[in-house]
């Protein structure tokens, strides 16, 4: 059985004895980025960009779009590939481009996706409706350019789409056997004050991101925020890398991936040390970059039996 088959339907494969576990006390597999493997290239930059970079790029276009397509790609798998590798949890950064006339919202990542938010979000729903016991968390933020407006015409949008899939945050400690039972498979986290009216929302999901450009300083900031405990309910390990412009413009030759995959090996020990639970320093939710090339969906996945280790030596 190829890898993917065996990870596609990772939840519904756990053992019985983990079904009554908190989702928040599992280990789950998540994507960093995750609509970046379809950037356009030829997109504008997002608003939050510098003034001074804006005016670079528009200078060096030549130079600085190549560069900056290699550096924000941090996925080159698709959606859908990602869901039957495992993936679970999917870090959405959504935005409206400035001065487009259409309602179109789209990801972004320094610069815009080809795919509209929308489009990808209906490909999730058909694949969700194909695997019916599997859950994702769907965690949307940034929403540059977004109007007040344009959020009330998503948030719509969105409840249409999911239905009756979407887990309402009065539950505050869902299970896989509570959801199955209830038919919900889509956790809808939003980073904005929108939960507090739509109770199918969720609010934002911490999310442990080191900011640094080697496995060592990313794992030594991993290790401070476990040694001040685990936040109540999901969090988000972040195994990715982080290089500075300086950096950058000194390595040309480098890029995004070269760096995620030197640092790797370094990156898997550490994962594999880690233990999912309810204990002050256990995780929850792992997200990185590049995983479909990198095996870092069964790693995570491997480390729910940990949990069953646990209840069988009580």
């Amino acid at each position: 059985m190829s890898k993917m088959s065996c990870c596609q339907d990772w939840m519904s494969s756990l053992p019985e004895e983990l079904w009554d576990t908190p989702l928040t006390e599992l280990a789950i597999p998540g994507s960093h980025d995750a609509m970046s493997y379809c950037l356009d290239i030829n997109s504008p930059l997002v608003p939050s960009e510098s003034d001074c970079f804006r005016i670079l790029d528009g200078l060096f276009y030549c130079f600085t779009r190549p560069t900056i397509f290699k550096w924000a790609t941090t996925q080159d798998k698709s959606i859908e590939e990602q869901l039957s590798m495992g993936i679970r949890y999917f870090d959405l950064r959504v935005a409206h481009k400035l001065k487009d006339p259409s309602s179109d919202l789209y990801f972004t990542h320094v610069i815009y996706t080809h795919l509209t938010v929308l489009e990808t979000l209906s490909s999730v729903a058909l694949w969700l409706n194909s695997h019916p016991k599997e859950v994702v968390i769907l965690a949307c933020s940034h929403f540059e350019g977004i109007s007040d407006e344009l959020h009330q015409s998503f948030i719509f949008s969105l409840k249409k789409m999911f239905g009756s899939k979407l887990c309402p945050h009065k539950v505050s400690a869902p299970t896989l056997r509570s959801l199955w039972a209830a038919g919900q498979q889509v956790i809808l986290s939003y980073d904005s004050q929108h939960p507090l009216r739509h109770p199918e929302l969720w609010p934002d999901i911490p999310y442990w991101w080191a900011n640094q450009r080697t496995a060592k300083e990313v794992i030594s900031y991993l290790n401070w925020n476990k040694e001040q405990g685990r936040p109540e309910g999901f969090f988000v390990c972040g195994l990715n890398l982080t290089a500075d412009r300086c950096f950058i413009t000194e390595n040309l030759r480098q890029s995004l991936r070269t760096i995620t995959y030197s640092n790797w090996e370094c990156l898997r020990g550490w994962v594999e040390e880690q233990t999912p639970g309810s204990g002050p320093q256990s995780l929850n939710i792992i997200a990185g970059d590049f995983v479909g090339p990198l095996p870092l969906c069964s790693l995570i996945i491997a480390l729910n039996q940990k949990l069953l280790r646990k209840k069988s030596s009580r």
